[in-house]
C-alpha cells in the first residue's frame, strides 16, 4: 500500500509524512533557539520533543507558515521553562554553568550565526529576563525581523527593539571584547600546561587581574561551591589541587560551543569539560564543567 496518500494510499499517512519532513527541516533551528535560551542541551531536546508532539496533533491545515509557527511555539515554551528554571537554579549546589555542546559534530547549531553560543555569553544571558533573552536570541543569533519577533513575543515592535537594545547594552557592559579563536586556543593550551605543572608564575602571567574560576559540580562531584576571584587567588587555587587532580588525566581537544575546549579524561571517560574566556588582558574566566549530568552533550567531541 502506498504511504504517500496517492492512488490506493492512505491520505492521513501521507499528510503525516509531509508534517514529519517539514519538522525535520526546521528542527536544527528549533534546537538552536531552545538551547541558546535555556543554556541546557538536555532541556532543549525535551522542548523540541514537546513541540514535535504538539505539531503531530495540531490542525496543520490552519498553519500558513510552518517554520514560523514552530519557532513561535518553541520560543514561548522556552520562556515558560526559563521562568521556572530560575527558581530551580537558585537552589543549585555551587555555580550553575551552561551545559556545553559539541559544535564540531553538530554544524547546524552554529550554522546560521554563532551569536549567543559562547559559554561566557550564555552565562550573561542568564541575567536577562526571559523575554529579553528571547528577543536577543531571535534577533542576534537568527536575524529574525523585528515585526516577526514582536508577533512571537506578543509585544509591540518598539517594545521588542527596546528589549534587544537593553540586552546588547548589558552584554557590552559586562563582557570585554573577545579575542580571536586562535588566541583563545593559545590561552587555553597554556593554561592546561601551567595547571598540570602547578606553575604558579605561568598561571598568573596568563590570567587577567580580575579573572574568575567557576566550577560546576552540581553537588554530584567534588568541586568549589564558590567562584574564585582574582588572578593570584585563581592561580593558587589551581596549583593547590594540581598533584592529585591531574594524576592519570589524558587531555583531548575539541570544539565546544564554537570554542576550543579541553576534555579531561580518565580511563577513556570524560569527567571535566574545561574552557576559558580570553580577553586582551588575558584569561577572564576559567570554566570547569564537572557535573556528570551536564557533560554528555560534549563528552564525545574529541
Amino acid at each position: 500500500m502506498a504511504a504517500d496518500g496517492g492512488p490506493g494510499g492512505d491520505p492521513a499517512a501521507g499528510e503525516l509524512d509531509h508534517a514529519t519532513a517539514v519538522f525535520a527541516e526546521v528542527r536544527p533551528r528549533l534546537f538552536g533557539i531552545a538551547y541558546r535560551m535555556l543554556g541546557s542541551a538536555t532541556e532543549a531536546e525535551d522542548l523540541v520533543q514537546d513541540v514535535w508532539l504538539r505539531w503531530q496533533t495540531y490542525d496543520r491545515a490552519a498553519v500558513a507558515d510552518p517554520a514560523a509557527f514552530l519557532a513561535t511555539t518553541i520560543t514561548r515554551l522556552a520562556i515558560n521553562v526559563l521562568q521556572s528554571a530560575r527558581v530551580r537554579r537558585e537552589s543549585y549546589v555551587g555555580p550553575w554553568l551552561p551545559e556545553p555542546v559539541d559544535t564540531g559534530a553538530d554544524p547546524y547549531l552554529g550554522a546560521e550565526r554563532g551569536e549567543a553560543l559562547n559559554l561566557a555569553v550564555l552565562m550573561l544571558l542568564e541575567r536577562l529576563s526571559p523575554t529579553e533573552r528571547a528577543a536577543y536570541v531571535l534577533r542576534e543569533a537568527f536575524d529574525y525581523p523585528y515585526p516577526q519577533i514582536a508577533e512571537i513575543l506578543q509585544a509591540g515592535e518598539p517594545a521588542v527593539r527596546q528589549l534587544v537594545s537593553r540586552a546588547r547594552k548589558h552584554l557590552r557592559s559586562e563582557r570585554r571584547a573577545p579575542v580571536t579563536g586562535a588566541e583563545q586556543r593559545r590561552l587555553l593550551t597554556a593554561f592546561v600546561a601551567a595547571a598540570r605543572a602547578g606553575d604558579l608564575a605561568a598561571l598568573e602571567e596568563i590570567l587577567a587581574a580580575d579573572a574568575v574560576s567557576y566550577s560546576d559540580g552540581g553537588g554530584a562531584v567534588r568541586a568549589s561551591r564558590f567562584p574564585v576571584v582574582g588572578a593570584v587567588r585563581v592561580a593558587k587555587y589551581v596549583r593547590a589541587f594540581a598533584n592529585h587532580f591531574w594524576d592519570g588525566v589524558d587531555v583531548e581537544w575539541a570544539t565546544v560551543n564554537g570554542q576550543y575546549a579541553a576534555l579531561l579524561q580518565r580511563d577513556g571517560q570524560t569527567f571535566t569539560v574545561l574552557t576559558v574566556d580570553g580577553t586582551e588582558q588575558g584569561i577572564g574566566q576559567v570554566l570547569w564543567m564537572m557535573n556528570p549530568a551536564k557533560i554528555t552533550a560534549a563528552s564525545t567531541a574529541a
